[in-house]
């Protein structure tokens, strides 16, 4: 019993409040409801075919929205791994969408189109003693609203055929005009209400969309970083490796190197896990971790590099942290790759109110043209600029005399 409420509680959840599959059940309960208790008396046989015909519609919309698609699709679904369907299922599966999309093809107009059909079909009668057709006109026409799949021109003529229509009955039935005003007036009121509603959740849908958007791109930058860095390093430690072995017969010290190669492999396959998982480590405070970045850099590069801090040194947030020590390692990443064999010089300023970073290394005088070199305009750079900007920062990167810089300065 606490299984089949957890998976009652699961679908509740993940159902549409709107329109989805709670509402229609309540809504069908509602209208045969309404079908029950209805009595009308004058045209009695027009009121029942119209509202049989709503009902038809609406029972169709149920069935049909959501499962058949406007058009078939180009293959059959491949089921999932870990719910594989035995060989003698499998055809059965494919018999099932193959006519499921032979329907859909022959399927003249949208499921949307059903709930308008049976609004019109009630408005005609909303004019009888019997509330019933008023009870389907306004579910129907809430509904046909509030879905996402019609468009704007198609809802406002629905909403204005429907006047129409239900003005003609009032006034064929012989109401009196302030029930047509009445009427009019509250259609109006739950069709804006529909839209808005409509409106609001297309916001939220988009703003999702924007959110995944934005983590796949920070995804994509600290992949960059992890296998720029990694990869790098490893290809060094392999040049060196190789060198080793084939000018000195060092075999000792290319074991050393392969051995490195190892260890930086590992690290590179730990750190790019985390970022598919859009997890990031546990780092030591700034300092520290570009003391170590430092370290590193200058163990596998055989390069002078150091680290000038300057100002108190105090807490940051964690944002600008990650941020700051990214920036580093792709700006040591860069200086490995473009200006190999030159010294690099990482600055950290503690300001009031901000932390600024510098990376400074010379440029090779065979490359240096007193403009900025294209190969400090890739995605590097763009990854580090987008990663600085998200963290409200700004991120200034060129030639300062016969130096490269990058400067990245962040707020705390």
């Amino acid at each position: 019993m606490r299984e089949v409420w957890g998976r009652v509680k699961r679908l509740l959840a993940a159902d549409d409040p709107e329109t989805g599959r709670l509402t229609r059940a309540l809504l069908t309960l509602v209208l045969a409801w309404s079908l029950v208790v209805a009595s009308p008396g004058r045209a009695a046989a027009l009121v029942w075919s119209a509202l049989g015909v709503a009902m038809a519609c609406w029972l169709a919309f149920v069935l049909l929205d959501g499962r058949y698609p406007t058009k078939p699709p180009l293959d059959d679904r491949s089921p999932t791994p870990d719910r594989t369907p035995p060989d003698e299922t499998r055809s059965s599966h494919r018999i099932a969408a193959r006519i499921r999309a032979s329907f859909a093809e022959h399927v003249p107009v949208a499921p949307t189109a059903l709930l308008a059909a049976g609004s019109a079909g009630a408005a005609t009668v909303t004019g009888s003693e019997s509330a019933a057709p008023t009870v389907f006109l306004f579910a129907m026409l809430l509904l046909y609203a509030a879905h996402m799949a019609p468009s704007m021109t198609a809802i406002c003529l629905v909403t204005a055929t429907d006047l129409g229509l239900m003005a003609g009955s009032l006034v064929w039935f012989d109401r009196p005009r302030t029930s047509i005003m009445v009427q009019g007036m509250v259609m109006v009121c739950t069709v804006l209400f529909a839209l808005h509603r409509r409106q609001y959740r297309r916001t939220l849908q988009d703003r999702a969309r924007a959110m995944a958007l934005d983590e796949r791109a920070r995804i994509a930058r600290e992949l960059h970083d992890v296998l720029a860095h990694s990869l790098g390093a490893l290809g060094v430690q392999l040049d060196v490796a190789e060198a080793l072995l084939t000018e000195r017969e060092d075999v000792e010290g290319a074991v050393a190197r392969i051995r490195r190669s190892r260890g930086l492999a590992r690290e590179g396959l730990v750190e790019a896990r985390a970022a598919v998982a859009a997890l990031r480590e546990d780092v030591p405070p700034l300092p520290d971790a570009l003391g170590l970045l430092v370290t590193e850099h200058r163990r596998d590069h055989s390069v002078r590099a150091e680290l000038r801090t300057k100002g108190t040194r105090r807490p940051i947030t964690p944002a600008a942290e990650v941020c700051l020590l990214r920036t580093a390692r792709e700006a040591l990443t860069n200086a490995a790759k473009h200006a190999p064999g030159w010294p690099v010089t990482l600055g950290l300023s503690y300001g009031e109110h901000s932390v600024c970073l510098t990376v400074r290394n010379p440029l090779p005088t065979q490359e240096y043209t007193g403009e900025q070199p294209a190969h400090h305009t890739g995605y590097g750079l763009t990854g580090m600029r987008e990663r600085v900007a998200l963290a409200g920062g700004t991120l200034g990167a060129g030639p300062v005399g016969e130096m490269w810089e990058v400067r990245a300065e962040v707020p705390e």
